[in-house]
């Protein structure tokens, strides 16, 4: 990790994981980009409030360059990753399931029923499926095919093949897709053309998009692969790119299909510009950073405010070969901190957790080790509206008011707040706080040692895979000492990191999770009890609270954008108040460096950075600086 920890990337499921009872979905639900709300024959996209942006028969999305050309390659080491991908190291191409360590991008290879829209906050539009038809119910949806649809091998991609894929992921897939699933029930060919996908009236609105995401198998090739193994044979798939050049460990390239089937649709059309994705694999920054100032990578994107400040001095930024580029982010910042393993019964009690929260002194790491690049993370919905700020209103009370007898009295106050210390790293007035929080837990410091409910000496470990993050957890560790706590850092290997943050086999972390600008049934995933005790999901911290599950129904039920605001103000207050980490740290832009031998359209889409989608290689550029493609 750096000291700006890289986000999880859910390309996939964006809008998605664990299902639970909400309201059944009514075909009102869904725009249709203008047209009457009278039930259409056939749908070529679905959102999950509102109308569509773009209407039946559009070009292109609005931001990709239609024209762009196709050629060349680009280099990079993964930012963003998802499902069993791990960014240092890879053992399997399959990235689907919970077992082993994937490369990142591996989504590429796959085609899905529908694509999301970048620039809006949940649309999808067709891309295997031309359309769709949902029953007055809202629990029956019939996808139709085009009929050009194939996989690499140039067999059909069939109903048969969608049923197969949405069911076995359902059985078989990794937790984070399996979990999120739960209230679809079947799927089933119905010819060759159509498939029809069935929910149990339990749905939620977004689980039908986020259904209509997920990657599309050849079901004739899973007859000889066993889906649920690790493999280091690339899968037979459909999308853009498929598996090429690699070595295990070390290095895998995406190989552009030509003769992509679907490369003139309109959901596709300016996108997929390269000939060759490679991802390296390095297991510290520093490593990293020197291949790309070699040009081994020619597209980095920075989470380390020391060397973004100190270090891009070598020639070729100097010669105007390397640009140094501050990108908006505009989407919701995260949830990143460092979070408490609550399932062990040291961090049970919130006022402990609470406690170290004190001893981070944000303050003086921003000032001495991050060159005043961030903004102090408060919430779970940092850099959105979904953010609780100031006193709860009417609609959050209402929410709230019912659960007064469960909830500490903070939540009906300013929600909690990260301290603020005075800059000097050993704040005694913190200190002090955190001090007294420990005594009325009940721990007892005795000849400057802090001793734990269970009469030990009260010690921390925090869980880490790279070097990298070693200078901003120090200084914690030595407020901690001044707490009487003797912390400890341990790094372990990414393949071993991963397994222990399945298994929950930590006492702290440092991540920082994505959402998105809709919630969805990956809200459970991050904070739900059925989520708490399973390998693999997000929630780190292991959180079991019944409001907090009340307050997700509410949101993922709501009917309008702003009743599912109102409601994750209100859980932002709930979860904050349990104090289940300490949070770190945000900033609104992406600080990219990159060879100047790329184009990219002017403005980015505004719910994410989809750079190797649609950016191209520029020939002119990699000309001048002498890079060929």
């Amino acid at each position: 990790m750096t000291d700006h920890l890289q986000p999880t990337r859910r390309t996939l499921l964006r809008l998605s994981a664990a299902a639970a009872a909400a309201a059944t979905l009514p075909l009102g639900a869904f725009g249709t980009s203008g047209a009457a709300r009278a039930q259409p024959a056939l749908r070529h996209g679905l959102s999950v409030f509102g109308e569509l942006k773009y209407a039946p028969g559009f070009e292109a999305f609005e931001y990709v360059r239609r024209d762009a050309p196709k050629g060349g390659r680009i280099s990079f080491s993964a930012p963003s990753w998802a499902y069993n991908q791990n960014p240092q190291t890879f053992n399997t191409f399959n990235t689907f399931i919970l077992k082993g360590d994937a490369p990142p991008r591996m989504e590429m290879c796959f085609d899905s029923l529908m694509v999301r829209a970048l620039d809006e906050p949940d649309a999808i539009y067709g891309l295997v499926a031309a359309g769709v038809e949902i029953a007055a119910d809202g629990n029956s949806y019939i996808f139709h095919l085009r009929p050009e649809a194939r996989f690499h091998d140039g067999s059909r991609l069939t109903a048969d093949d969608v049923a197969f894929s949405l069911n076995l992921l359902k059985a078989s897939g990794h937790p984070q897709i399996s979990q999120a699933i739960q209230e679809f029930t079947e799927a089933r060919a119905l010819d060759e053309a159509r498939v029809e996908v069935l929910f149990s009236g339990k749905q939620t609105r977004q689980l039908p998009l986020i259904v209509a995401g997920l990657p599309i198998f050849s079901r004739r090739y899973y007859s000889a692969y066993d889906f649920t193994q690790s493999t280091l044979t690339p899968p037979l798939s459909s999308g853009p790119y498929k598996v090429g050049a690699h070595e295990v460990g070390r290095f895998v390239e995406y190989h552009r299909v030509t003769d992509w089937w679907a490369q003139d649709l309109p959901v596709s059309r300016g996108q997929n510009n390269f000939d060759v994705i490679r991802l390296e694999f390095f297991r510290e920054r520093q490593v990293t950073f020197e291949a790309f100032k070699k040009g081994l990578l020619t597209f980095h994107e920075e989470f380390t405010s020391k060397t973004w400040n100190t270090e891009y001095t070598f020639p070729a930024v100097t010669e105007g070969k390397v640009l140094k580029k501050e990108i908006p982010d505009n989407r919701p910042s995260g949830a990143q901190g460092w979070f408490f393993n609550a399932r062990l019964p040291k961090f049970a009690d919130p006022r402990v957790r609470r406690a170290l929260g004190f001893a981070f002194d944000f303050e003086w790491s921003n000032q001495n080790l991050f060159y005043g690049m961030y903004r102090r993370t408060q919430s779970f919905f940092q850099n959105s509206d979904m953010m609780a700020t100031g006193l709860p209103d009417a609609a959050e009370l209402a929410l709230l008011e019912p659960f007064r007898n469960r909830l500490p009295a903070e939540v009906f106050g300013e929600p909690a707040l990260a301290p603020v210390s005075d800059g000097s790293g050993n704040d005694r007035s913190l200190l002090r706080q955190a001090a007294q929080l420990l005594a009325d837990a009940g721990l007892e410091r005795r000849e400057g040692v802090l001793y734990g409910l269970d009469g030990k000496p009260f010690t921390i470990e925090f869980l880490d895979d790279s070097i990298a993050f070693d200078r901003v957890v120090q200084p914690l560790i030595t407020n901690f000492k001044r707490l009487g706590i003797e912390a400890t850092s341990r790094i372990v290997d990414p393949a071993q990191y991963q397994s222990r943050e399945n298994d929950f086999d930590f006492e702290v972390t440092g991540r920082r999770f994505s959402l998105s600008a809709t919630l969805s049934d990956e809200t459970r995933d991050f904070w739900s009890s059925q989520s708490a005790d399973r390998p693999g999901s997000r929630n780190l911290s292991g959180i079991k609270d019944p409001v907090v599950d009340a307050l997700i129904d509410k949101a993922l039920a709501a009917s309008t954008r702003q009743d599912m605001v109102i409601a994750a103000r209100a859980l932002d207050r709930v979860l904050r108040a349990g104090h289940y980490w300490i949070p770190q740290w945000n900033k609104p832009y992406h600080s990219v460096a990159i060879w100047d031998v790329f184009g990219y359209p002017e403005k980015p889409p505004f719910y994410d950075f989809p750079v190797e989608t649609t950016w191209w290689f520029d020939t002119d550029r990699a000309a001048r600086i002498g890079m060929a493609g």
